[in-house]
């Protein structure tokens, strides 16, 4: 992929990410001004989690990790890809449908291992409900995410980026509907979950289908190519398997505190913002590229772009993560303080966000340094990373919990998320150059650093002088809309000052 190409295939899937995480905000906004922090909003954050961490765990995590490096070599070298891609898609809908059916059966079960500080109370059934009408949305999402593997190995990563849209889109035309129509929200929402499932597979199947890829469900076949792809993806899903008991002992410790479950929810789901738009999209986009590049044994384009990869990512996310920890109480009062969220959830979920908010680089550059192990098939090695961090997350967020309370759970995720990109970054030494970071990058990395810190500094002077106007009714909109962009304008200036970023690069990223 030319480095323009992969530029825009950046900004691509980073608009795509963005339009549906501004989406997804506003139905964040509504779910908390319609359900707030209590029983039913617990309860169903819960069972909606559900289907998203198998969904994590099996297509976007584990499988994707070890089928678009395969399929990206075979469609390069032009060795029958859609047959293969045929033999996966079969095999994943008959391995998640088995799920679907064990899962629903199993559902109490299940939310007792999600929040066992549920039993006994209202909330456990509630969630058992929930979970059982949300769960067939697993089915749907899994064979979008294969599908969105086979368009972004072609180059075709529109579909892939928007698809997330409908979710969110639909969400927010049911929510409308069911408060103007008196229906349970909870129930409304649930039942909405699978069919927005079903939008989003329509819609990249579509999309592959006019690229020459109409995948076709068969009979699963265990081939030699598929008994690779198993092999491959076996220690990856045991890393997404660790992957999700972190966010697991996260819930479980927010369960036994009223009100936790919400709190973390909507402080994750503001700093996923910068996080999809950022790392999920060069996550996306590098991966088959520099699956690309090794087949080629194009050293030198892999190091190009991993260092390119790194310098955009650490150039949006570093000032988005200071924003985070400095103004988290303007951004969470004014974002969602209205109907069932008061003042005591904004304070709360914002201590939360700070939290989340120093872990954000960490996030966003394991889905740079990842791609570096997956492009060579190597799942093992972030597997065995993985585990270390499973376990340091374990030890702060449990053993933290009776003295500082639910914020433990955010702090071991923010302290894993650093102890992972540091064994990521210290296992790369064994790559050779592809894996070496350039001049360009070193030069300008701290740069990028100073300019950060400096826009905090500023943006918390500005919070003082708008204390007023960002309390009142009337005014808190503008007022934080005005904190935000002179915030995004202070960065700007500083990183152009300080040889962070050229005034060329700016604008032309600008234009993309």
């Amino acid at each position: 992929m030319k480095p323009v190409r992969l530029m825009s295939g950046f900004l691509t899937v980073g608009g795509w990410t963005l339009a549906s995480r501004v989406v997804g905000f506003a139905r964040d906004v509504l779910i908390a001004a319609y359900l707030g922090t209590g029983p039913v909003a617990e309860a169903f954050l819960v069972a909606f989690s559900l289907p998203n961490t198998f969904r994590r765990f099996f297509a976007e995590g584990a499988f994707n990790t070890a089928f678009v490096p395969m399929f990206s070599k075979k469609y390069e070298a032009g060795e029958d890809p859609r047959r293969f891609a045929e033999d996966a898609f079969a095999g994943l809908a008959a391995t998640v449908l088995l799920v679907s059916l064990i899962a629903m059966a199993a559902m109490p079960w299940l939310v007792l291992a999600m929040a066992s500080g549920f039993a006994g109370d209202e909330r456990f059934d509630l969630a058992v409900l929930y979970g059982r009408i949300t769960f067939p949305y697993i089915l749907f999402i899994s064979l979008a995410a294969l599908l969105s593997g086979v368009l972004n190995a072609g180059g075709r990563f529109i579909a892939a980026a928007a698809a997330p849209v409908l979710l969110n889109v639909f969400f927010i035309a049911a929510m409308l509907i069911a408060h103007d129509r008196g229906w349970d929200m909870a129930l409304t929402l649930s039942w909405a979950t699978p069919i927005t499932g079903f939008a989003q597979a329509t819609l990249v199947w579509i999309a592959a289908a006019r690229m020459g890829y109409p995948l076709r469900l068969r009979r699963p076949r265990l081939t030699p190519d598929m008994r690779r792809l198993l092999i491959i993806a076996g220690p990856a899903v045991l890393a997404g398997g660790v992957v999700q008991i972190n966010l697991l002992v996260g819930r479980q410790v927010g369960s036994f505190f009223d009100g936790a479950i919400a709190w973390l929810n909507y402080a994750d789901r503001l700093y996923q913002l910068p996080l999809g738009v950022v790392g999920i999209a060069i996550g996306i986009v590098l991966l088959p590229d520099i699956s690309r590049r090794l087949k080629a044994m194009d050293t030198v384009g892999g190091r190009y772009a991993y260092n390119r990869a790194t310098e955009f990512s650490l150039a949006l996310t570093l000032p988005a993560a200071i924003a985070l920890m400095v103004i988290p109480v303007p951004l969470i009062g004014v974002l969602f303080e209205r109907g069932a969220f008061g003042p005591t959830d904004t304070i709360f979920t914002a201590q939360t966000l700070a939290v989340y908010g120093a872990g954000l680089p960490a996030f966003v550059l394991q889905k740079v340094l990842q791609p570096l192990y997956f492009a060579r098939e190597d799942t093992r090695t972030p597997f065995r990373f993985a585990l270390i961090s499973m376990v340091v997350n374990a030890v702060v967020a449990v053993g933290l919990a009776p003295f500082i309370g639910f914020i433990a759970a955010a702090l071991g995720t923010t302290v894993a998320g650093w102890v992972m990109v540091a064994q990521l970054w210290w296992g790369t030494r064994t790559m050779g150059e592809a894996a070496q970071l350039d001049a360009r990058l070193k030069d300008r990395l701290p740069r990028v650093l100073l300019a950060s810190l400096l826009m905090g500094a500023g943006l918390y002077g500005l919070q003082v002088l708008l204390a007023a106007p960002l309390a009142a009714p009337g005014q808190r909109y503008l007022a934080l809309a005005a904190l935000v962009v002179a915030g995004m304008t202070i960065y700007a200036l500083l990183v152009i000052a300080l040889g962070g970023m050229r005034r060329a690069d700016l604008r032309s990223a600008m234009r993309r």
